[in-house]
């Protein structure tokens, strides 16, 4: 069994969700004179790849510490949604469906392509990866209900769409141009398709449910588009904790891991050894070229 790491990088350039801490690091002691290095880290639970707990959202749910191994690792599936998500889209379980068979109670991993703009990548773009992403309707919230879903995670920086957050109201520019959009494919205003009912829906009409999620996943996510694997998420055991940083990575077989590796060799990297860009764009071009 190996194991590929659906993390992104964490450093001092890591955006956290926007106006949470940064992760902010110094040395308290240096190998000359005290022997040792040591650093002192301040941060949010919402910087880089971490899972949202219950008591983020909802007052008598569960803490991160008394989530159970066999909620947090678990066969699942990652489905690619990056070939009909633009910026300010919507994504629906039925498209979900037409790619990937989601079994009951799976964990659900969602490639919507955004994480290539994540810091780590050579197309970074922070605006675009916080604030312009795809995400989903009370639609789709209630089918994960109905499905018993474990968690999911997703590539970007929330589980909810951005025009259903406070980023409607932080960044009017960006509100203009989801509003043009929705007009355009929807015929209706932000306000009418985001109603208030409807706020941070993934938050608020799921935590209460058991059915948490991962934001901000990345690494060699592009490896497992549209493949079942077995999926682990592992966060601090953090008594009290509402949210925490966490490693999550997919285990598959050591032949299956061979050959994955195989095609990376082939892939474009980042600077920390991850796939860059669409590795189906890359496999599209190798077909061209034969």
């Amino acid at each position: 069994m190996k194991f590929i790491d659906l993390t992104v990088p964490l450093g001092i350039a890591t955006p956290p969700w926007p106006t949470y801490e940064p992760l902010q690091v110094k040395y308290f002691k240096r190998l000359a004179p005290n022997g040792a290095n040591g650093m002192l880290l301040t941060h949010s639970n919402h910087v880089g790849t971490h899972l949202d707990g219950e008591i983020h959202f909802y007052t008598p749910g569960k803490d991160i510490a008394s989530l159970d191994m066999d909620y947090l690792v678990h066969e699942g599936v990652v489905v690619d949604l990056s070939d009909c998500t633009t910026d300010y889209d919507l994504y629906t379980s039925e498209q979900v469906e037409e790619r990937v068979e989601v079994k009951e109670s799976d964990i659900l991993i969602i490639h919507t392509g955004f994480h290539h703009y994540g810091w780590d990548q050579p197309t970074a773009d922070e605006i675009r990866y916080m604030v312009k992403h795809p995400g989903p309707d009370r639609e789709f919230a209630e089918w994960a209900k109905k499905k018993k879903l474990r968690w999911i995670g997703v590539d970007c920086g929330s589980a909810d769409h951005p025009m259903n957050t406070i980023i409607r109201n932080w960044m009017p520019r960006q509100a203009k141009e989801a509003e043009a959009f929705f007009q355009k494919k929807f015929g209706k205003s932000l306000e009418a398709f985001f109603s208030d009912d409807k706020y941070q829906l993934m938050h608020i009409e799921m935590f209460n449910r058991g059915i948490i999620h991962a934001e901000c996943l990345g690494g060699d996510i592009d490896l497992l588009l549209n493949q079942r694997v077995t999926i682990g998420c592992f966060p601090w055991r953090f008594v009290d904790g509402e949210s925490s940083i966490c490693r999550i990575v997919a285990m598959v077989e050591d032949d299956r891991y061979e050959a994955l590796m195989i095609k990376k060799k082939k892939a474009k990297l980042t600077r920390f050894g991850d796939v860059a860009g669409s590795f189906n764009d890359w496999l599209h071009e190798e077909a061209r070229k034969r």
